[in-house]
């Protein structure tokens, strides 16, 4: 496709995304600015484990099959983004790129439906949190190598896409806040 044709397919959108590796304290920025009175979302890869926990399958289970894993949450958040409006200021615990980061760390092979999604996703700017001591948790299976990886992973990836980038640099979470908000 040309770069005309990709421009045709994509919306210009309001939405923030709030991304970071494991334990980066996205869940809890997010939060709090949903406290603040901002239109929120929350994070896939926990919704899908819950989902499947309530279908009777293991949290074990679910992550033994990481390409089918990874599947169900790239669905989810492309179900998401599709139905949220482009003008409606909204901040994503997440984006469809972060896919692409669990790909590679997964050394899955990129299949079609990323690829299509990437094509046109469109954020107004993209918050990247800088991690934070991990903490496990029945979702949370990675260590301190593995957090590390994904976060350079997220990075990557978010700046080879065109939109800005601002790194959110460990605050308290209020601060982080106040920082995500002064530099919209």
């Amino acid at each position: 496709m040309t770069n005309s044709i990709i421009n045709n397919l994509v919306k210009k959108t309001n939405w923030y995304v709030i991304t970071g590796g494991p334990s980066s304290g996205k869940t809890t920025t997010v939060n709090l600015l949903k406290e603040r009175g901002y239109i929120t979302t929350f994070e896939h890869a926990r919704h899908y484990l819950d989902t499947q926990r309530l279908k009777g399958r293991t949290v074990e289970e679910t992550r033994k099959n990481q390409r089918e894993f990874q599947l169900g949450v790239l669905e989810m958040q492309i179900e998401q983004e599709r139905e949220i409006s482009p003008d409606v200021l909204v901040f994503l615990d997440r984006a469809i790129p972060d896919a692409l980061a669990y790909y590679r760390f997964l050394n899955l092979p990129v299949d079609e439906k990323l690829t299509e999604a990437l094509r046109t996703v469109s954020y107004k700017k993209i918050f990247i949190l800088d991690s934070l001591p991990m903490k496990n948790d029945y979702a949370r299976s990675e260590d301190e190598v593995a957090q590390k990886k994904i976060h350079d992973l997220l990075v990557e990836v978010y700046e080879s896409l065109h939109f800005p980038v601002m790194r959110v640099p460990v605050l308290p979470p209020e601060e982080r806040v106040d920082f995500i908000l002064k530099n919209l």
